[in-house]
Order: structure tokens, then C-alpha cells, then sequence
């Protein structure tokens, strides 16, 4: 059984969507390095379907030579958690679709996978994940901006989330690395 390891870049005033953001800041090592943890544990990728249909065109046909993250996200299993698709695979090699949300389905599928389970994005996903107390890390890459306006993790009038934090990095860029886990105690 694995854990599921989300990572979301957010800025200071929590803004979670279409990231282009983050392009100003670009990509050292050590943020490739940080991300490359929690990649190189992970043997699934579990995505909503607005995130995998914007990653799909993006990542498909990238090559290791265009990007070092290409093969993992190309060559592992993903999982699409949607109402609206049917057919993933033909969209993105080795890309399955779970069918709409069911925390069940998301337990049954953690405990079946021998790795853990990688979610980027996929911000309704991982709000009802969080919900339903799935989530085992949770890795914010805060950027040092505030945008105003956009989709937040944690939307205006959601109930409380308490975590625990699990660690805290300063990254090259000025990116805080902010890890997260479920409230203890």
C-alpha cells in the first residue's frame, strides 16, 4: 500500500489554477530535485479529468531530452478520476479512467498500488481527497506572489482542514516548499 502525495505550486494568496505564474521563477535543480522525490516513490499518477486533459497534449509527446520528467509521466499508469470521460487511453498512453469521485474506489486503489500515488493539479480532486482524509502529504510550492484572483485549494466557505506540518524547504528561486500532512493529536 502507498501513499497519496499531492503537489500543487500556489502562491502566497493560495491561487492554484493554470500556473503560469510560475514561468518568471523557472525551474533550478533543487526544485527539480524536490520534485524528483516524490515522483521517483510514486508508480501511479492519479489526476482530475480538467488536469489530465491540460497535462495529456503537454506531456504526450515530450521526450527525456525535451524534459527529464517526460518518462514518468508518459510511462506511468495514470488514473483519471472523472464523470465525463470513458476513453483515457486513447488520449494518453497507459491512462485508465476510475469514473466519477469515489473515496472508496480511491482506498481500494491506494491499497492495491505498490508505490505511492502522485497527484499534481487537480485542484477539485484533491479538495474532496482532503475531505475524505486520503491525502498523506500534501506539498505546497508556494511562490513569493499574490495574483488576487483565481481557483484556491481551499475555496472561500470550506470547513476547517487541520494539518501537520512534515517539513519546510527554501527553494533557490524563492519557492517555499511547505510539506503537510494529516492533523495529529
Amino acid at each position: 500500500m502507498g501513499a497519496i502525495k499531492v503537489h500543487e505550486f500556489t502562491t502566497v494568496d493560495g491561487v492554484v489554477d493554470a500556473p503560469m505564474w510560475t514561468m518568471e521563477y523557472g525551474f533550478p535543480d533543487d526544485l527539480a530535485a524536490s520534485i524528483g522525490t516524490l515522483t521517483a516513490s510514486s508508480s501511479g499518477i492519479l489526476l482530475g479529468r480538467t488536469t489530465f486533459e491540460m497535462f495529456a497534449p503537454a506531456w504526450s509527446t515530450r521526450t527525456v531530452e525535451d524534459d527529464e520528467g517526460a518518462p514518468f509521466f508518459n510511462d506511468t499508469r495514470k488514473y483519471v478520476v472523472t464523470s465525463t470521460l470513458t476513453d483515457a487511453e486513447s488520449v494518453w498512453a497507459n491512462s485508465t479512467v476510475l469514473g466519477a469521485y469515489d473515496a472508496d474506489r480511491i482506498r481500494t486503489l491506494k491499497e492495491e498500488t505498490d508505490g505511492d500515488l502522485y497527484v499534481s493539479g487537480s485542484a477539485t480532486l484533491v479538495r474532496a481527497l482532503l475531505a475524505d482524509g486520503l491525502v498523506d502529504e500534501l506539498h505546497l510550492y508556494v511562490y513569493p506572489l499574490a495574483v488576487g484572483t483565481g481557483i484556491r485549494l481551499f475555496a472561500d466557505g470550506a470547513p476547517q482542514t487541520p494539518l501537520s506540518l512534515l517539513g519546510a524547504e527554501g527553494l533557490s528561486n524563492g519557492v517555499a516548499h511547505l510539506t503537510y500532512g494529516p492533523a495529529t493529536g
